[in-house]
């Protein structure tokens, strides 16, 4: 009995289906009659309960042509095709295999031509995230190059859905990952405020955001128009078409064109490009919406895209090999002061840039002596902008901390020893004009700059015998670099007392390598800094330390001093 009402049931729901290829209303719009993504999914029901060949063999065709029919009425269409055509890729995921369909190109047309035209449909875009994460497995292991291809797509998506897709997006996240989108991934996830921005453009143009307006302008045949639309959609200038009578509104003509809008909005991955931040495009959107009220969705964009890159940094250190974050690092340092111009978000997007170039240098020090020249060249733009000097301080530490790359590149330790000179002599020639200046220069931004440069003084100092303390070869230029910042008594008394305290411990071989040496040496163990190995006493010399350094107190202790008072009882 049971088996007599399940074939009625898919032999009415065949029946549906086959009717609506004659109607000529759902012929041409099959996604405006709900009856036919209801008999799809019923007759995918049917089809995984009664786990039959033949049903589904009967059932392929039918559901095949209306594939056909959806995807051909895309351009046409007023209504929404995205639903139904999951629908049927479901179908075509679970059993292509048993009618030999291949769901390849059925899923690239999606995103092609649904998928790029729906995305700002709340109801779509959850149902496309739900999709892919209830069949991620299988697209990973069957289609590992689908997400990779279509990431700018989905992150339009979440840029203009926001936080309510947040965690749906973010189980999908990892599959957008392959060694192919993994460097362009990286500047699309920290330019989402700015397609939040771009897309709000296009959606205050005339017509709807939903539909064909941003597919349109991609397909266009006409570049000149299209590089013109795209301008319009991010900077709103226009200009009145100088020919002929104008139709509508949208007949107007751009004053200028700029490639990195087409870039910012393109739905397919299509390599690392370029973006010219200084380009006027660029400037006129960032000062537009610096001066204009945060959307809703801007917000949350500005909430969200921290997180997002949390979740890729982690797969980063965890899965990517280190030639890719090799890579990575120079475009990390290149976008580390360029980040959409609000001040909590570039705050957190810059904390994680350098949190995470710290990490990959301790993970693979090599890297430090791999990326000489960028490291270098950006010690040499430590004054152009506040998010430079940081970046500086950052790399100054590193280079110390492991040592130029290890004890293998010694050239390479030579050459940033060297910048780390260069802009230690920089430093101590602008602090003594500034020291000579004090008395006419008293305003905010100049005690900020003082304080910045004795930073970045101190950080510079420290790197530099920690670089000699790695290299031996190179303590005697330290010693000289390290003696003209002691005996120099700039204004900054944190800096030449730092610099005279390494001289000291300098002349104490093993307590120098102890406070200042590598954590990992490759002599085959581990010197954790701060710790004295005393059992190499017999054979390097321990006595007569350096008392000044115990509490900042300088010359003799004002207390009975024993050894009893670092070593730890026994």
């Amino acid at each position: 009995m049971a088996n007599r009402d399940n074939n009625k049931d898919w032999d009415f729901y065949l029946r549906t289906l086959s009717y609506s290829a004659r109607d000529s209303n759902s012929a041409n719009d099959p996604a405006s009659d709900p009856s036919l993504l209801q008999s799809v999914k019923k007759l995918y029901e049917l089809c995984k309960a009664e786990n039959s060949e033949d049903l589904v063999a009967r059932v392929y065709p039918p559901v095949n042509k209306l594939y056909q029919r959806a995807v051909a009425s895309l351009s046409q269409s007023r209504t929404s095709n995205g639903l139904l055509l999951l629908a049927i890729l479901q179908f075509y995921l679970d059993f292509g295999e048993m009618v030999l369909h291949d769901a390849d190109p059925s899923l690239r047309t999606f995103f092609r031509s649904c998928l790029s035209r729906e995305f700002s449909d709340p109801v779509v875009a959850e149902a496309t995230l739900d999709f892919l994460n209830v069949n991620k497995k299988k697209l990973l292991i069957s289609f590992p190059t689908l997400l990779p291809q279509f990431f700018p797509l989905l992150l339009k998506l979440i840029a203009w859905n926001g936080e309510k897709l947040e965690k749906s997006f973010l189980k999908v996240f990892p599959g957008l990952m392959s060694p192919g989108s993994f460097l362009p991934l990286f500047p699309s996830l920290v330019d989402l405020p700015i397609l939040v921005v771009a897309l709000e453009k296009v959606e205050r143009s005339p017509g709807s955001l939903i539909g064909n307006s941003i597919a349109s302008i991609q397909k266009s045949t006409a570049p000149e128009m299209l590089l013109a639309l795209m301008d319009e959609a991010y900077t709103g200038s226009t200009i009145g078409d100088g020919g002929g009578d104008s139709e509508s509104e949208d007949s107007n003509t751009i004053d200028a064109a700029d490639t990195l809008f087409l870039d910012l909005l393109k739905d397919e991955n299509d390599g690392l490009a370029e973006r010219h931040w200084t380009s006027p495009g660029m400037a006129t959107a960032l000062q537009a919406a610096i001066n204009t009220p945060q959307s809703n969705r801007l917000k949350q964009i500005l909430k969200l895209t921290p997180r997002i890159l949390d979740v890729y940094f982690a797969i980063t250190l965890r899965d990517v090999n280190n030639s890719l974050i090799c890579a990575l690092i120079p475009l990390l340092m290149s976008r580390n002061a360029t980040v959409f111009p609000e001040k909590s978000f570039s705050y957190e997007i810059r904390k994680r840039l350098l949190e995470f170039m710290l990490a990959a240098f301790q993970r693979s020090p090599d890297f430090i002596a791999l990326l000489k020249k960028p490291i270098m060249d950006r010690l040499g733009q430590a004054y152009d902008s506040p998010a430079k000097t940081e970046l500086a301080l950052q790399l100054c530490w590193a280079i110390g901390e492991h040592g130029g790359g290890g004890g293998s590149h010694k050239d390479e330790a030579r050459e940033l020893f060297e910048s780390l000179e260069l802009l230690l002599y920089e430093n101590l020639s602008t602090s003594r004009l500034g020291l000579r200046q004090d008395s006419a220069l008293s305003s905010d931004s100049e005690t900020f700059r003082k304080s910045t440069q004795s930073r970045l003084l101190c950080f510079v100092v420290t790197a530099i015998a920690k670089l000699a303390t790695h290299h031996r070869e190179l303590l005697p230029r330290a010693r000289v670099s390290l003696g003209k910042v002691a005996r120099s008594r700039i204004s900054d008394g944190r800096v030449w007392r730092r610099a005279r305290d390494y001289l000291g411990l300098m002349n104490e071989p093993a307590i120098c390598l102890s406070v200042l040496g590598p954590s990992r040496p490759s002599c085959g163990y581990t010197q954790n800094p701060g710790t004295v190995n005393w059992s190499a006493g017999g054979t390097k010399m321990i006595a007569h330390i350096p008392f000044y350094i115990l509490g900042e107190q300088e010359g003799p202790p004002f207390h009975d001093f024993s050894f009893s008072d670092i070593l730890p009882r026994r």
